[in-house]
């Protein structure tokens, strides 16, 4: 058995390993009571994969099932870089070949329920996985119907909403590649909490950027739900510096209701709150969003996402079951990889404590958001996270906090991108046990 102070070196060192991305922490392997050791993830992206890694190579002899229904990952994280031509599509895809090589059981099925009494998953082909100790790291549902006339139909062949990486990411690429010079490209964004605050916003700078390349007479429209949002200096600075004239944001103000009510998706036709219609050639919908279907259907949820206890992320509601990643009420801490990735190492540590009774150490953790504006011009923000308690509640209180700024010179913004290139090979590595992915494949 691992004594409690080296189980409390391995929980610290997994929890200050939310400021980096590789956990290269030397312990012993615990002897594991048997039927004890048997954990089911729920989830394999930056969180869940995470977990699995650390968990397979800390205790090789717990049984470790990750349930995904994608053979094949699509990084959310630097996908807008494609459609700015700075990362090809496959650089953007990853195997979990490198966690089947731990030893981890990887399931290709969707789940569909889970018996809290039981401790069980069901999938759906009917397999039943009994656990001690489950994670649920499902990200996002969509919102469709919160716009009239939208569907994941409509999403799958018009109307692309491109926020879970994968086919419509190619979609949305081939209409902007089939527009003709001249059309114009409608993004909508929703109201908070969403996954990746700033992400529309990459995602326009990388938009507007092929059009300036390729098509500099087409413009992209922004009709957004909110007055405001992360890194805004930053980013209309570069809106103004870069793509002048094809960059039209709209915010929500005290006159217009920005927010997108109904879609047309055989006209290709937008229209806000306020009445104000817009057509385009290519229309990008970005919906509401939620917790994941299987969080929800856990009973882990309360208004659509789930509460956690933020000194290791277990369920508000269910009991040894803990919610991580993007599926999470985090209070502050924003729905991100990094974000995902910070939770994951926390839950290893608190799951392998659990499991060999060693004492669970304090949780720290940490969040890094980066942002392409331009070539080699990247912006970012983050913060470090402590639990506390706020107005008498659980609390993820942020310290350090830092955020690009307007005016910061090339050579600042030069060193963030190569540092945002390094980050995602290292949570490929660390959520994926790849080392092989190219910092760069464009």
């Amino acid at each position: 058995m691992i004594d409690r102070r080296q189980f409390g070196r391995f929980a610290a060192g997994a929890a200050l390993a939310g400021a980096g991305t590789g956990l290269h922490a030397i312990i012993a392997r615990p002897a594991l009571a048997a039927g004890r050791g048997r954990v089911v993830i729920v989830g394999g992206g930056a969180g869940g994969g995470t977990v699995a890694r650390i968990l397979k190579t800390e205790a090789p002899q717990l049984d470790v099932k990750l349930v995904e229904k994608r053979q094949i990952y699509t990084t959310c994280f630097n996908s807008n870089h494609y459609f700015g031509g700075f990362r090809t599509f496959a650089s953007l895809q990853h195997s979990y070949d490198g966690l089947r090589n731990l030893g981890v059981e990887v399931m290709n099925e969707r789940a569909t329920g889970v018996d809290a009494d039981a401790k069980s998953v069901t999938l759906a082909d009917g397999t039943k996985l009994p656990y001690d100790r489950l994670v649920l790291a499902p990200g996002i549902s969509l919102t469709y119907d919160a716009i009239e006339g939208y569907s994941l139909a409509a999403a799958e062949t018009t109307m692309p909403h491109a926020w879970i990486a994968g086919p419509q990411t190619l979609l949305l690429m081939r209409q902007l590649e089939a527009m003709d010079d001249g059309g114009v490209v409608i993004m909508t964004v929703p109201n908070n909490p969403y996954r990746c605050p700033p992400g529309p916003y990459e995602r326009a700078c990388m938009i507007a950027h092929y059009l300036k390349t390729h098509k500099p007479r087409s413009k992209l429209v922004i009709f957004d739900a909110k007055p405001h949002f992360s890194k805004q200096p930053a980013f209309e600075e570069a809106f103004a510096r870069y793509y002048d004239g094809i960059i039209d944001l709209n915010l929500t103000n005290e006159i217009d209701d920005f927010r997108t009510v109904r879609v047309d998706p055989k006209a290709m036709e937008i229209e806000t709150v306020s009445g104000i219609t817009a057509k385009g050639a290519v229309v990008n919908v970005i919906p509401p969003q939620t917790a994941g279907e299987i969080a929800i259907t856990a009973g882990c949820a309360e208004g659509g996402w789930c509460p956690i206890d933020p000194q290791n992320f277990t369920s508000a509601k269910v009991k040894d079951v803990y919610v991580i990643g993007d599926a999470a009420i985090a209070n502050e801490m924003p729905k991100s990889a990094f974000t995902a990735n910070s939770h994951g190492k926390v839950v290893a540590a608190d799951i392998l404590a659990a499991l060999a009774g060693g004492e669970k150490a304090a949780a720290r953790y940490r969040n890094t958001c980066w942002s392409l504006l331009a070539a080699e011009d990247t912006i970012k923000i983050g913060a470090d996270y402590t639990p506390g308690e706020r107005d008498g509640k659980p609390f993820l209180a942020p310290s350090h906090a830092f955020i690009s700024l307007p005016g910061e010179s090339a050579e600042v913004r030069r060193r963030n991108y190569e540092e945002s290139l390094a980050w995602y090979h290292g949570i490929i590595a660390d959520a994926f046990n790849d080392n092989t992915a190219l910092l760069h494949k464009g």
